[in-house]
């Protein structure tokens, strides 16, 4: 009896020995980030920028799995909040950093201290949350060793955080987003036109894409001052030959997808996400944005060689050089063909697919296979639902099932089920779609080595299927991570709250903000246009024709201005209602309603109705000849002034101005410039 309680007693001291060892062995690994404005130059041009800990991108964090972090975060910004979330990581919701939804926003002057366990290894990245300061230069990388080192042994080991840069305010951006004015599409070389198609070899594809009423193909919105790798266009790292060296890409980008490549020879991907995956060779990776890769690549025998990261549209490039000697750049990626529909529709045709005969590919998902078996418990209750990703890019309405963030904040789950989500892209762009809190199943042929990630791209037309468990109650964002895309709606709650009338926090920046806007043209014989305040789905405003009377009549100009209220249904239907004043002869003030609808060929008519009891329907077309000249047409029949028309033509000189010249039936020819703002 005794030996049996010594022997106890040495078993309990062993395993308290073992808990306080493992206790000690846990670091805490504290940071400092401060958030501050500063003049910086990321693309050759001082602005004014947030910067973290003073520069563009903040720095790396670097922890071991099983460390504790400790990450104090100062806003030192004069009138803005901010956030910080950290992306990849499973972290307790508290800490999270989506503000007003999961942790509090860091008020101006404020700090926040962010505690939590490093529970998995992996590359990942953190951001702010708040508005559109992500764009701005709230951003930086973070590392996770495993306990044991690496699987894959390599001698060097960097992290290329890609990113885009733009010199405006996003904010403007966001404002030009939504007016549906696409000056960065001429700025891209991407603009769409008549003449564009014919050299194209694509002209019935033009015109019968226009009767179909889908808007022209886009791979960016934004046009970018410049594409960064570590904060440069352009770098070196040491290398010596027959070194393997790991590459942690992390895709940082507000907008923008890249594709990376390297004359060094075959990259093989050994991460995804954060987890490991069994090492796969590609040549090129398409990235969405905020997915990380993990990959090795072997520095050749001499000379120095490009890994280089471009914008899926073309525009640009970064790269960074391997090694020293004669300079071997990467292959270059082909454009892609934005009038032909095959490239745009891969994925609707093999959503998992890799490769594209164009050279441009799909990410390469379909060979990612975990190293271990991810299923889930086939004991847990299983629910699906299908997601469909939506939108309007002539007005930016981004949205799940037609409804933005606004209108439908919340999905429901219960702690323990697991859920299959069916993406379904309905819209002509990549959408970049992340689950806060989870790692996910990519469903891609590997059955129950499906790899672990937290962002997947769904292509246009094409769609993804998904899997997780739901095995951390909260609030968990759930969003676009294409940043002016989850700014206009496409965003939603994961929440564990079953009651119907519980309603998350939101952050005030993403409940369907107005903004202003204002275009037309003022020629010698008469003004035309418009100024308005609107959200997704409203619109406020008036519009305006001015014409000069020379006849020496009893007005020096005639006038007539519609203030009206509109409401946006879908992109093919809106109506309208309001008051319409003129000082014309035989015409009084009156209240009109009515609505306006998008036919087939992008012919744009408006029919009202007013108190007087007349009726008027407009019809109007324009023709984009080139990217910057465009001719337009448009013929009225009012049932109180009868027939009126015009036919003229504008060309784009800057972002803001035109030149225009114009025959009005009523006002005779004209000339003048037109605006945009």
């Amino acid at each position: 009896m005794l030996f049996q309680k010594l022997l106890n007693f040495n078993a309990i001291a062993l395993a308290s020995t073992l808990l306080v060892g493992m206790e000690a062995s846990a670091r805490t690994v504290e940071y400092d980030l401060t958030i501050s404005e500063q003049t910086l130059a990321p693309a050759g041009k001082n602005v004014r920028v947030l910067a973290i800990n003073g520069g563009i991108p903040g720095p790396t964090l670097r922890f071991t799995e099983g460390d504790e972090a400790v990450i104090r975060v100062h806003n030192q910004l004069s009138r803005e909040e901010t956030s910080t979330h950290w992306h990849g990581l499973l972290v307790p919701n508290a800490m999270d950093g989506v503000p007003y939804t999961t942790t509090p926003p860091i008020k101006p002057g404020q700090s926040y201290t962010f505690k939590f366990p490093l529970k998995h290894s992996g590359t990942y990245w953190y951001h702010s949350h708040t508005g559109l300061q992500e764009q701005r230069g709230i951003f930086g990388s973070i590392v996770v060793l495993p306990k044991g080192g690496e699987p894959v042994k390599t001698s060097q080991d960097h992290v290329l955080l890609l990113s885009d840069w733009t010199n405006r305010n996003p904010n403007t951006i966001m404002r030009s987003l939504m007016s549906g004015y696409d000056y960065d599409a001429i700025r891209k070389g991407n603009k769409q036109s008549i003449l564009g198609a014919a050299k194209a070899g694509a002209l019935g594809e033009y015109f019968q894409r226009e009767w179909e009423r889908i808007p022209p193909m886009d791979l960016s919105d934004v046009y970018f001052d410049a594409f960064l790798i570590n904060g440069k266009t352009t770098s070196t790292l040491a290398g010596k030959p027959g070194e393997k060296v790991r590459l942690r890409l992390i895709n940082a980008a507000a907008a923008s997808y890249f594709y990376v490549n390297s004359s060094a020879g075959p990259m093989t991907i050994v991460a995804a996400d954060g987890p490991p995956v069994q090492p796969v060779k590609v040549n090129e990776l398409l990235m969405g944005i905020a997915e990380t890769y993990d990959v090795v690549v072997t520095v050749p025998p001499t000379g120095s060689y490009e890994i280089r990261a471009t914008a899926q549209d073309g525009s640009g490039h970064a790269s960074v050089w391997i090694g020293s000697g004669t300079p071997h750049p990467a292959p270059e990626i082909p454009k892609a063909n934005l009038y032909k529909m095959d490239y745009m529709l891969a994925g609707a045709f093999e959503a998992l697919g890799d490769a594209p005969s164009d050279g441009r590919p799909l990410p390469p998902y379909r060979k990612l296979r975990s190293p271990q078996s991810t299923t889930l418990p086939a004991n847990a209750p299983r629910r699906e639902m299908t997601l469909r990703l939506t939108g309007d890019m002539e007005r930016y309405i981004w949205s799940f099932n037609n409804k933005t963030l606004t209108e439908e904040s919340t999905i429901r789950v219960k702690k323990g089920e697991v859920l299959t989500f069916q993406l379904v892209n309905d819209t002509m762009m990549h959408h970049p779609i992340h689950l806060h809190g989870h790692f996910f199943r990519l469903i891609n042929g590997q059955g129950e080595r499906s790899p672990l990630k937290h962002t997947v791209d769904v292509p246009p037309m094409g769609k993804r299927t998904i899997e997780f468990e739901a095995n951390d109650a909260g609030d968990w964002f759930f969003h676009c991570h294409l940043l002016y895309h989850m700014e206009a709606g496409m965003a939603r709650v994961i929440t564990y709250n079953q009651d119907e009338s519980y309603k998350p926090g939101l952050d005030p920046a993403l409940l369907d903000p107005y903004y202003w806007m204002a275009m037309g043209y003022v020629q010698n014989n008469m003004t035309m246009g418009m100024a308005k305040i609107m959200n997704s789905r409203n619109d406020f405003g008036v519009e305006w024709d001015i014409g000069h009377d020379d006849s020496g009549g009893e007005h020096l100009a005639s006038y007539e201005i519609d203030a009206t209220w509109g409401r946006y249904f879908n992109p093919n239907f809106s109506t309208l209602l309001g008051g319409r004043f003129t000082n014309e002869d035989d015409l009084e003030n009156r209240a009109i309603a009515g609505f306006r609808y998008r036919m087939p060929g992008f012919v744009r008519s408006t029919f009202t109705l007013d108190s007087e009891g007349d009726a008027r329907l407009e019809l109007m077309k324009s023709f984009q000849l080139t990217e910057r000249l465009s001719v337009f047409s448009g013929i009225e029949y009012d049932t109180a002034s009868d027939f009126r028309s015009n036919i003229g033509a504008e060309y784009i000189l800057t972002r803001n101005f035109g030149a225009v010249t114009s025959y009005d039936s009523d006002h005779g020819f004209g000339a003048g410039f037109s605006f945009r703002f």
